[in-house]
């Protein structure tokens, strides 16, 4: 994966100094949290799409196709999907548009409620997503940038923000 040139000195850290230099020193140090965990998730996107890019899937329909392949029956209702991955519905339709023209997925009735349609993953669906996450496991998620004996550390920090802010009960 291509890095863009290192800077000479810490962009944050040097925001940092300036904010105690100009009288915020309260919050400098939520400040330098906050923009650090805002690039790390710049890079880490960076990365995701890098790999998932020669599939032609956004990470946002990587995760949609994940969810599918999870399900014991390959499909959800949009309503399922939407909550599930905490985006707006509009989004989730945005999305299986997307990956129905590719023939990714496919909307079929729902068996039992007439007002529902499920969204169900397609054999093409189920072998692009098994390519992307070889792919995203290889080249992301075993090497995500830390040493092992950080990253459950990291997990439960960000755990506890997004409990935090009511992700989750």
């Amino acid at each position: 994966m291509s890095n863009p040139p290192r800077l000479p000195v810490d962009p944050i850290a040097e925001a940092r100094r300036h904010w105690e230099a100009h009288g915020w020193a309260d919050a400098a140090e939520g400040m330098a949290a906050v923009t650090s965990l805002m690039r790390a998730q710049q890079i880490m996107l960076a990365r995701v799409e890098e790999v998932l890019r020669p599939s032609g899937l956004t990470f946002a329909r990587y995760e949609l196709l994940a969810l599918l392949l999870f399900t014991r029956q390959g499909s959800l209702p949009m309503k399922k999907i939407s909550a599930r991955l905490q985006v707006h519905p509009t989004s989730v339709t945005n999305g299986v548009d997307r990956l129905e023209a590719a023939g990714l997925v496919r909307r079929v009735p729902h068996p039992s409620d007439g007002r529902a349609t499920l969204v169900e993953i397609t054999d093409a669906g189920r072998a692009t997503v098994g390519a992307a996450t070889a792919a995203l496991n290889d080249r992301v998620f075993r090497r995500p940038g830390l040493p092992d004996d950080q990253l459950g550390t990291l997990i439960a920090v960000l755990t506890d923000l997004r409990r935090d802010a009511g992700d989750f009960g």
